[in-house]
């Protein structure tokens, strides 16, 4: 499962490694998060008109601000949003919840890194930090709904939309060999283009896709317990344990 993010790298150098314009509304600098939950406002690619209302954009992409943990269109409130904070590889084409959104609303969430939780001592669990090996923000395959709450006669009229989403998972790889048993969905520069055309609705070529990375694409060490909670949010989150027996990957897998 993918339910704790790192995105502290600055919107405009986002827009720069990935060629996409900043939506309006978004501040250049940001505001960095280093233990970013769900419900909470994450950052995503989209193809440039594809979240636009009322206009068209130029072709390209665009970073757009969403709620992580996907609404689906018909859900009476934003309750389900905390649940539908992942989907799940094997069945996001199938799923009621998510087959619409997987054949024409896919987005690419955008972290620095991501947490995840393996064996510690005794029944304690030690939580690590994966970042791309190459020292790259990561793209995670996602998807995307538009959501309106309706009004007591079922309606959505003068709401206004809240743009959502939900990060894919899938059964790990090697580089999470040991730790856990899954992990998000990485895509590398040459599947953006074709993961985000909101007009490719090739089942088999997204299926593919959407599966787990190659080995070393990913590096990790070991972090503070701190980070299971989510009210903690500072930069010394994201640095690494040296204390103990095991020593530090992001110094031993160059």
């Amino acid at each position: 499962m993918c339910g704790r993010i790192a995105l502290y790298s600055t919107p405009d150098r986002l827009s720069r490694i990935f060629d996409a314009q900043l939506a309006l509304g978004i501040d250049p600098e940001g505001q960095p998060r280093y233990n970013l939950p769900p419900t909470e406002t994450v950052l995503g690619i989209v193809a440039a008109d594809a979240v636009a209302e009322g206009g068209h954009r130029p072709a390209g992409r665009v970073i757009e601000p969403f709620r992580w943990g996907l609404i689906p269109p018909r859900a009476k409130d934003a309750s389900a949003g905390s649940r539908l904070f992942n989907a799940r590889a094997e069945s996001v084409a199938s799923r009621s919840a998510f087959r619409s959104a997987f054949l024409s609303r896919r987005v690419a969430v955008l972290a620095d890194g991501f947490y995840e939780w393996g064996p510690g001592s005794g029944k304690s669990r030690q939580p690590y930090f994966f970042h791309r090996a190459d020292g790259q923000p990561l793209t995670f395959a996602g998807l995307w709904e538009p959501w309106r709450p309706p009004t007591e006669d079922g309606s959505h009229d003068g709401r206004e939309t809240l743009y959502t989403c939900t990060i894919i998972t899938t059964a790990a790889g090697p580089d999470l060999e040991g730790i856990h048993d899954r992990m998000p969905v990485v895509l590398e520069a040459d599947a953006l283009d074709p993961w985000l055309d909101p007009d490719n609705h090739d089942r088999d070529e997204l299926e593919a896709m959407v599966q787990a990375s190659p080995p070393e694409t990913l590096d990790h060490y070991r972090v503070d317990t701190r980070v299971g909670n989510v009210r903690n949010d500072d930069p010394e989150l994201v640095e690494p344990l040296l204390n103990g027996p095991e020593q530090d990957t992001l110094f031993t897998k160059r």
